[in-house]
């Protein structure tokens, strides 16, 4: 089903926790609607992390290179979160989204939900000159994905549903400091570099426009309209 309104807010800069606590609430309250036969709602939250490490469910902590004492020194908190995938970095000059979706409203698939958060950040990434891709067998998405030495990664993605609500959702490096994956096997993938748009282009970017872009970009892809 499209057409649906969905609630788009930007928080800003927004610890780890309180971000994660705000999506656990939104989820909470729409699991609870289903249960009372009430209307849930959709939402869709833009922000930006300070230093943070956070690791998935599936993740292994042999990923983590750096000890808990130097990491605590560079500032750099670490979460064990909730979501799908291996250990990665947030920061500062990275836009990170978190839809909060009934699915049921959409289509019952994490597959097609997944490749269409993929499409919104390729999407994005087309209006400044970049080709974004995927690579098979791994979410998020790359530039030069199956050329061996250049493949690299400039969106990651992790998401939990419950109920089919779903939360968490992508990191896409706008102007982010990479210097902070080195510390980190990076979605547990050997071998695989990170890049960010600013990398790319050989400069920083508006972060505000990119947010705008963005934006569009899941409005258009999701077929839905903001509140």
């Amino acid at each position: 089903m499209s057409g649906q309104q969905v609630y788009f807010e930007d928080l800003g800069e927004i610890s780890y926790k309180s971000a994660w606590d705000y999506q656990e609430e939104l989820l909470s309250r729409n699991v609870q609607a289903k249960k009372d036969g009430t209307l849930t709602s959709n939402h869709l939250l833009f922000l930006e992390h300070p230093l943070v490490y956070t690791i998935g469910k599936s993740g292994h902590e042999e990923n983590i290179l750096i000890s808990d004492q130097d990491r605590i020194a560079k500032g750099i908190e670490y979460y064990k979160a909730n979501r799908g995938g291996d250990i990665t970095f947030h920061g500062p000059g990275q836009l990170v989204g978190y839809p909060i979706l009934d699915l049921e409203k959409f289509y019952t698939d994490i597959g097609k939900y997944l490749r269409n958060l993929e499409e919104v950040v390729i999407d994005t990434m087309a209006v400044y000159g970049l080709k974004g891709e995927r690579s098979k067998g791994e979410t998020g998405v790359w530039i030069d994905p199956g050329v061996p030495g250049l493949e690299r990664k400039i969106c990651a993605m992790g998401v939990r549903c419950s109920r089919w609500i779903t939360m968490h959702g992508f990191a896409f490096n706008v102007n982010t400091d990479l210097s902070y994956f080195d510390y980190i096997i990076p979605c547990g993938i050997r071998n695989k570099k990170v890049t960010s748009l600013a990398l790319e282009l050989g400069h920083c970017l508006p972060f505000n426009e990119v947010k705008s872009t963005l934006k569009k970009s899941f409005e258009k892809i999701f077929e839905i309209s903001y509140q």
